[in-house]
């Protein structure tokens, strides 16, 4: 049996834990650079592994397929309510800790359990449902010819920050529905809490402040979108209630949505299988979910009671226990079963009661917009070599920091009209920005601009 006291030797070259006998660290450069390493590593301590997540914030990573199902599938004994977690509750981790805002208990259907669990996911659920797939097409075409129009002239773009960031802000802001002066703030609350920095608290605040206004003008004025189906669902939810769920929905829909695309576009532009021609776009991202899931590491959960996993390893009622899920779809055990397993067996979405209610529509947008880039600019390709590309520290994300890409300039098009039905303009009373203003460094306000022209 394995216990929180086995340390193996050999952590992964440039670990800042090798040879101390220290918990394992995901938030450095090191583990950003190489995480297939340290997934190796942590893969000798069995089914789970000690990692540390910030200065001082403990918990148990499950790196094994098998005992992953085991968490994700068993509510009774791995619940999701963080006022369960010991560390935090006995002050041994700050409120102020820069990773708090994605582990923190919050009245959404990510981290509840039992009825009230079901009575808010049903209420996201049936929102979700509302929107139509092939609207949501559409417009994610809209929103990739708006985006590849801004750079197509240059003949160089950095398709991470140009196009792969802004994309998923652009699509969703629409779902639900935001001014351009609320969705612009969403933008650098959602990127600030997944990044873990120091920013972070600032990042919270400033993404729950816009919120606070999205719900107040929603109340006003409801119209056909995500936001006033969640507030005028039978679930009843209160203003606090419909915060976080909207919380929930941006930071899943947003962060994790640009790295999919992202690493997607990394996958095609660097990986001589796809040059050919013959793979599809859909079969780069079963690549990233199977190998380089957006959400590398989440789904936080707490043992009830003492517990061992599958695999023999002990944890303790109260323990913060993490999924790798980037380690458990690579875990070695399945490397002969893969080729008989479904494309959709990756646990990329998580699984169990809290899996994403999203999927389907989360890949439909990222196959949409590279696409889109792709039978636009066809002749892109990327404009570094591949070993110079960084990837972004973080102990939760798979996330590159740029991916520039160059190719033959091409004459922006322009644009066809957009059914005035589906756009969206500022309500009255929802900020200070001057009527027919864009406010400076406003992406929405620019894409409605670009639309009206």
């Amino acid at each position: 049996m394995n216990t929180q006291s086995d340390y193996p030797a050999a952590p992964p070259p440039g670990c800042p834990a090798h040879g101390s006998g220290k918990r394992v660290p995901l938030y450095g450069p090191e583990f950003a650079a190489d995480p297939g390493a340290f997934y190796a590593h942590l893969r000798s301590y069995g089914p789970a592994a000690p990692v540390e997540l910030s200065p001082g914030v403990e918990a148990t990573l499950v790196t094994d397929y098998a005992a992953a199902l085991q968490v994700l599938q068993n509510p009774d004994t791995f619940a999701k309510d963080a006022r369960r977690w010991r560390a935090f509750n006995e002050g041994k981790v700050s409120p102020k800790s820069p990773v708090v805002p994605m582990l923190g208990y919050r009245p959404n259907c990510l981290f509840t359990d039992g009825a009230e669990h079901m009575r808010l996911r049903q209420a996201v659920t049936d929102s979700l449902a509302g929107v139509d797939p092939h609207w949501l097409s559409r417009h994610v075409e809209r929103v990739s010819s708006y985006l590849i129009d801004q750079f197509s002239a240059r003949g160089t773009v950095d398709l991470l920050n140009d196009y792969a960031k802004m994309l998923p802000l652009l699509v969703f802001n629409e779902l639900f529905g935001c001014p351009p002066e609320i969705g612009d703030r969403l933008v650098f609350g959602t990127s600030g809490i997944f990044d873990g920095g120091v920013d972070a608290e600032k990042a919270n605040a400033e993404l729950t402040q816009a919120l606070v206004e999205l719900i107040a003008l929603k109340r006003r004025q409801p119209g056909d979108d995500v936001t006033s189906r969640l507030m005028q669902h039978p679930a009843e939810l209160s203003d606090e209630e419909m915060i976080h769920q909207l919380v929930m929905l941006i930071c899943a829909g947003t962060e994790p949505q640009r790295n999919l695309i992202a690493n997607g576009l990394y996958f095609i532009l660097s990986d001589e299988k796809y040059s050919g021609g013959g793979m599809m776009v859909e079969d780069a991202i079963h690549d990233v979910l199977w190998n380089s899931p957006p959400m590398a590491n989440y789904a936080p959960h707490y043992p009830v009671q003492d517990v061992e996993l599958e695999g023999g390893r002990r944890l303790n009622a109260g323990d913060l226990v993490l999924i790798s899920f980037a380690a458990a779809n690579t875990d070695p055990s399945l490397s002969s079963a893969r080729q008989t397993l479904s494309k959709r067996a990756h646990l990329a979405w998580s699984a169990g009661p809290h899996a994403c209610p999203a999927k389907d529509s989360g890949q439909l947008i990222a196959v949409g917009a590279i696409e889109k880039l792709l039978n636009h600019l066809p002749d892109i390709e990327l404009a570094v070599p591949v070993e110079s590309l960084t990837w972004r520290p973080g102990p939760f994300h798979r996330a590159l920091a740029a991916l520039p890409a160059r190719f033959a300039p091409v004459r922006p098009k322009q644009p066809p009209s957009m059914p005035a039905e589906r756009r969206s303009t500022p309500a009255a009373g929802t900020g200070s920005r001057p009527p027919g203003r864009p406010e400076k460094g406003s992406w929405w306000s620019s894409f409605l601009s670009w639309w009206k022209a």
